[in-house]
């Protein structure tokens, strides 16, 4: 049993079923449809390459280990599988020149209308607000697209440019878990949470 989301409300089943369904016919993020798309086994290998970066895949618990092209080909069927099932989503950002200049792995748990983004972006496109704005944008898409109720956030202690994004954008800090990577190593991640509601009122939204 995963230890997020913290609030765990559940919902009717004609909700949890509209939300498999959004989740398992979404082909893009956010309203941008032409900067993000499913990711494909084709993609394996130049996934592998942009994962490869430390700066990208050190602080992300849910990235196969050991990282190789065989391990990124799973990852990307299981999302392929997730996807079927309305419980997840991965997506590659594509730059202008069509290389991956980021992902966003999207965790769905239908029966709580609750929902989990994570991702990075290239380490060139930091820094600039493009972070900020496209996690903004995504978290606006996961609550008004796939009809979810929350979203619990998860980042390592000293992850603190992913906390100042939370914070700033209006979760809530709920406490701290630990965190079970792939190979079953573990570490202790701080948790943020909000609601659709509040998400709502934190961004003056109709």
């Amino acid at each position: 049993m995963t230890s997020i989301p913290i609030t765990r409300t559940p919902v009717p089943e004609a909700k949890a079923a509209a939300i498999r369904a959004a989740v398992a016919g979404a082909t893009s993020l956010g309203p941008d449809s032409g900067a993000s798309r499913l990711a494909t086994l084709e993609d394996a290998a130049a996934f592998h390459a942009f994962l490869g970066d430390p700066q990208i895949h050190a602080p992300i618990y849910t990235l196969p280990r050991p990282l190789t092209v065989e391990s990124v080909r799973a990852f990307i069927a299981d999302h392929q599988n997730e996807r079927e099932q309305g419980k997840g989503l991965l997506f590659l950002t594509i730059d202008e020149q069509g290389r991956i200049a980021g992902y966003s792995d999207i965790c769905i748990w239908p029966d709580w209308a609750a929902g989990e983004l994570g991702g990075a972006l290239h380490p060139d496109r930091q820094g600039q607000r493009r972070g900020v704005e496209g996690a903004r944008q995504s978290f606006g898409w996961m609550f008004e697209s796939l009809g979810l109720d929350l979203i619990c956030e998860t980042a390592s202690l000293d992850n603190h440019r992913t906390a100042h994004l939370l914070d700033g954008l209006g979760f809530r800090r709920m406490g701290e878990i630990t965190s079970k990577r792939a190979d079953g190593t573990t570490r202790p991640s701080l948790v943020w949470e909000i609601s659709r509601a509040e998400w709502r009122e934190e961004h003056l939204l109709p």
